[in-house]
Formats: C-alpha cells, sequence, structure tokens
C-alpha cells in the first residue's frame, strides 16, 4: 500500500510547482487468464502492476504522468516534474489533510480467484467446451476464455480526497466456429461478473458454450438477411450495446466539453421518444462496470441521463466539469495507473417500460429481430454507427420466423432513438468492454425488448 503522508508530499508538489489542483493514484493489480482451444489449454498467464498516476490540473490544462517506482524519491520527482509542466506560477500549499472516507462494503467477495487453484478455472473451462462441443456436429472450433483480476486502488487529491477501494471480475468466454463446406460462421457467448469464484454457483459454464454453439449452428444455416429500411425489434440484455455506443459515447463529458457530440447544449430538450428512460449507474451489486468509488475518488451513483425523451444530464469527469462548469458525477474510468482518468459509462441501461415483448413482436408485421450484435462502429461527434447482428430473424405477420445473417444496422443513434416507438418490461442487463481514450475497461449495459420503427438493415438484396 501506499503510505499517507507521501500521497500528501507528492500532491503538496504538483501545487507547489505551479498546479492549482493535484491527484494521485495508485494501483496494486494481480491478474489471471487461461485458453483453451479445441480442449486443449493452450495459455497460462499470471500477472501483477502497481504503480503511480499523478495528475495535475491549472485550469483546463492537464499534464499525467505515472511511474511502477515506487520509492519516494521516485514519486516525489515524478509530481514535481508534472507541477513544473504546467508552467505556471509556484504556489503556497494551503493545509489540507487527507481524511480517509468510510464507506458500506456493497459489492462482496466470497471467494477470491486468487486462493482458488488453477484447476479448478480450468474445470470450469473443461465444462464450456464440452458444452459447446456436444451440441452439434457443425461446431469445428471452440475457443474458451478465462480472465480474472483483483484490484486495489488508492485516490488522494489536494481537495482532501483519500478513499480505497477493491475491484475484482471474473469472466469466461466461448467463441464456437460452426463451418458447412467453405462457410463459417462464429457464435460467442461471455459471462462476467465483480464477483470471485461464487460466480460459477450462479451460471453453469456448460450452458455458456452451448450458447455460443447454438448460435454459430443456427446461423451457419441462415439464408442472407434482406436490406433496406424496417422495423427493427432489438433483444434485451447486451442488446443495449446499441444504447451504449450509438448514444451513451455522446452523453461523456469528454465530446460534450468540447462540442464534440451530437448532444452538447442539449440539455432539457428532448432527445428521444417519449417511452425511453435511461440512467447509467456504478452502483448496481456486483454487475461488471460497478464500484464504491470512481477512479478520481467520487462516490459511484446513478445518474439519471434521460427521462421519458428529456436530455437530463452527462457523464461529467473533474476536467470535463472544468470546461461545462459543472459538477463530476462519479464517472471517471481509467483501464489502469498508466491512464490518465475521463468520463465513461460503467452500467448503461434504458429503462423497463409497459410493453410486453410478445406482443411488441406481434404488432410488427414485417422487420428484423436482432437478438445478438457483434462488433461496430460508432463516431460521437455525428453520432453515425454501425452494428453487425450475429444473431438475427425476419419477424413476418408478427411471428418470428426464418434466421437471416450478415444483417449490419445502419444509422445515426440521435434519430435513432427518437424512432424507438415501444420499450418492454423485460429488462435484462448484459456485461461487456469498453474501449477509450482512458483504455479498456469492464463495462455493464442492457435493456428491456424495443423496437425501433425504421432503421437502415444492410444485408443482400434478394
Amino acid at each position: 500500500m501506499l503510505d499517507l503522508c507521501l500521497a500528501k508530499d507528492a500532491i503538496s508538489l504538483m501545487i507547489e510547482n505551479g498546479a492549482d489542483f493535484g491527484e494521485l493514484f495508485f494501483e496494486d493489480r494481480t491478474s489471471n487468464s487461461m485458453e483453451m482451444t479445441n480442449g486443449s489449454m493452450e495459455m497460462v498467464s499470471s500477472g501483477r502492476i502497481r504503480g503511480v498516476g499523478l495528475r495535475a490540473f491549472l485550469g483546463t490544462n492537464e499534464v499525467y504522468a505515472y511511474t511502477n517506482d515506487l520509492s519516494r524519491d521516485s514519486i516525489l520527482a515524478t509530481a514535481t516534474s508534472v507541477g513544473k509542466a504546467l508552467k505556471g506560477s509556484r504556489n503556497q500549499v494551503g493545509d489540507f489533510k487527507l481524511l480517509a472516507s468510510e464507506y458500506e462494503q456493497i459489492h462482496r467477495i466470497h471467494l477470491n480467484p486468487s486462493h482458488v487453484t488453477k484447476s479448478v478455472k480450468a474445470q470450469a473451462m473443461r465444462l464450456a467446451h464440452e458444452g459447446a462441443s456436444t451440441f452439434s456436429e457443425l461446431v469445428t472450433q471452440i475457443k474458451v476464455l478465462y480472465k480474472d483480476y483483483d484490484q486495489i486502488i488508492i485516490v488522494a487529491n489536494s481537495k482532501g480526497v483519500y478513499v480505497t477501494d477493491r475491484r475484482l471480475h471474473t469472466n469466461l468466454s466461448v467463441q464456437a466456429v460452426a463451418s458447412q463446406g467453405s462457410e463459417k460462421e462464429t457464435g460467442s457467448e461471455g459471462q462476467g461478473s465483480a464477483k470471485g469464484i461464487e460466480f460459477f454457483d450462479e451460471i453453469d459454464p456448460r450452458s455458456v458454450g452451448m450458447e455460443a454453439a447454438r448460435v454459430a449452428s443456427k446461423m451457419i444455416l441462415a439464408q442472407h438477411a434482406p436490406a433496406g429500411k424496417m422495423p427493427v425489434v432489438i433483444s434485451n440484455g447486451f442488446g443495449g450495446v446499441i444504447f451504449h455506443e450509438a448514444c451513451g459515447h455522446s452523453l461523456e463529458a469528454t465530446g460534450v466539453a468540447k462540442g464534440n457530440s451530437v448532444f452538447a447544449g442539449k440539455l432539457g430538450q428532448k432527445i428521444a421518444a417519449d417511452c425511453v428512460s435511461a440512467v447509467d449507474d456504478g452502483t448496481v451489486i456486483n454487475e461488471c462496470g460497478s464500484s464504491h468509488f470512481d477512479d478520481e475518488g467520487f462516490p459511484t451513483r446513478k445518474n439519471l441521463l434521460i427521462d421519458r425523451g428529456i436530455l437530463k444530464g452527462y457523464l461529467v469527469d473533474i476536467l470535463g466539469g472544468r470546461k461545462m462548469n459543472m459538477e463530476p458525477n462519479g464517472c471517471s474510468r481509467r483501464q489502469d495507473y498508466q491512464w490518465a482518468p475521463t468520463s465513461r459509462m460503467s452500467n448503461t441501461f434504458i429503462l423497463p417500460g409497459k410493453d410486453i415483448p410478445e406482443d411488441i413482436i406481434a404488432d410488427t408485421n414485417y422487420g428484423l429481430y436482432a437478438r445478438k450484435f457483434g462488433g461496430g462502429q460508432v463516431m460521437p461527434a455525428t453520432g453515425e454507427f454501425n452494428f453487425a447482428v450475429k444473431e438475427g430473424y425476419l419477424i413476418e405477420k408478427g411471428r418470428i420466423t426464418k434466421p437471416v445473417r450478415g444483417a449490419t444496422l445502419i444509422g445515426k443513434g440521435h434519430e435513432i432513438m427518437l424512432k424507438i416507438d415501444r420499450v418492454g418490461n423485460d429488462l435484462q442487463m448484459g456485461n461487456g468492454h469498453c474501449g477509450q481514450m482512458s483504455g479498456y475497461i469492464p463495462v455493464g449495459l442492457g435493456q428491456p425488448t424495443i423496437r425501433v420503427s425504421e432503421i437502415l438493415v444492410g444485408g443482400r438484396n434478394q
């Protein structure tokens, strides 16, 4: 751990050398990963990183540096360099105290993966492989990945903040490839949580493998998706990735503060249909994007983003708040100490509506049912996006009928949000990872079943 007096001395040096705000972030993380291909263990690795990130502001100018040399001399020298880099006037350091914040530990861990042998983790992987390999003869390749990490952080700053937090994540994912002739289709399924090995008491590893194999073997036999504008019903759970990408990133202060967002300057305005309300909530117990504090030391919270179609808030970090004259709201995150933090989503989801999912399908004469998504791209400044549908079906006369593959959803997030006309009552969370300017982090995302009245589907004209 990091000595409190050393933390205060480092922050003081940044202020003395020209900053108006100084911050220290300490991290100690152990991680484990294992990879199995076609039933054979291909890779087992473990690692540990320890280091300190030092950040200083002068107005809206920011300087960040880090070091993995945890000696007093190294940390203080880095702090001095960070302060001087701002080229401000030397300051008198006011009398500030670092007071540890007390909090209730709500994200409880019952069985730390570090206390479990690799053979226990490997057994879960073998069960996942078994679930995929026995599902269908069409499945020709299976890759199983297991990862966990245990992260301890300390955040201290010149405002007197001093917090510690412990985050632990466990993840199991399966990728299955189905083949028919020269064609191949891939199905994937991942389950993750901010929990320990007790996570495997809640999910059956076999079911993770079976789901990946089910998608691959279903899609290899599917016809190509039709192209054109049509209604699209998007499933609950991981279907929420479309809101995360097409709308969520455009609500982060990183872009909003610079005017590089389609939602900049639109607080209080209508940006979505009346049936749409959405939140970002870093307090959901043991969810992938949850923690007790964010990476700037603020308590995480439930932030209302959209209320019945009206934009109510942004995700604001310290630097974004300085630029926007707004208070930070517990949403600053980073991959590790080597990255400066910035505003990021935690667990972002559309709130449940009143529609019954089966009624949404029955009320759709013709369209596409998007059950699972693959990769996608989005430009927050314009809201333009495209998403690959990894599992899709036609909706014909109010019924889900033929499986289709190769569909891509294309549009602009701010336009799609206004075209959501049905929201189900079946909210479900999914999990994933998100890459942005502060690195690659775990996130929760979700939604109920929703319908977009019209969206451009890229496919193949019949």
